[in-house]
C-alpha cells in the first residue's frame, strides 16, 4: 500500500516517509499540491494522501478542490488526512472534506493508526 505525503517542509516529508517505510508502507512525496496532482496523473493511486494545509504554489485547499473535481474517479476518491500545526484544524478539515487530521508535530502512534485505518 502506497501513501502520498504532500508537504512543503522537506524535514517533515522525510520524517513521515521514514516512519511509514519502517512500518512496511510504500511512500511517495510531493513538495506542494501542484507536484502532488502531477504525480497522481502519472502513477497508480495511493491508498491515502497526507496533506499539509499551508504550502506555496498550490496549498492544501486548492489541491483538494482540484483532486475532488478530477475526471478520474481513482484520483478524485482518494482519502485525505490533513496535516496542520494550526489549532483551527476542525474548520480546515471540514473545508477539505478530510477523513481526519494529524496535528504537527505528528506522533508516530497517531500517524500509524490513521494510515492503518485507510490502508
Amino acid at each position: 500500500m502506497k501513501v502520498l505525503i504532500v508537504d512543503d517542509d522537506s524535514d517533515i516529508r522525510e520524517a513521515l516517509s521514514d516512519a511509514l517505510t519502517d512500518h512496511g508502507y510504500e511512500v511517495a512525496t510531493a513538495a506542494d499540491g501542484r507536484d502532488a496532482l502531477d504525480w497522481l496523473h502519472t502513477h497508480p493511486a495511493p491508498c491515502l494522501i497526507l496533506l499539509d494545509w499551508m504550502m506555496p504554489r498550490c496549498d492544501g485547499l486548492t489541491f483538494r478542490k482540484e483532486q475532488k473535481q478530477d475526471p478520474d474517479p481513482a484520483i478524485a476518491q482518494i482519502p485525505v488526512v490533513l496535516l496542520t500545526a494550526d489549532y483551527q484544524f476542525d474548520r480546515k478539515r471540514d473545508a477539505l472534506d478530510a477523513l481526519a487530521h494529524l496535528s504537527k508535530p505528528v506522533s508516530l502512534e497517531n500517524l500509524l493508526s490513521v494510515v492503518q485505518r485507510c490502508c
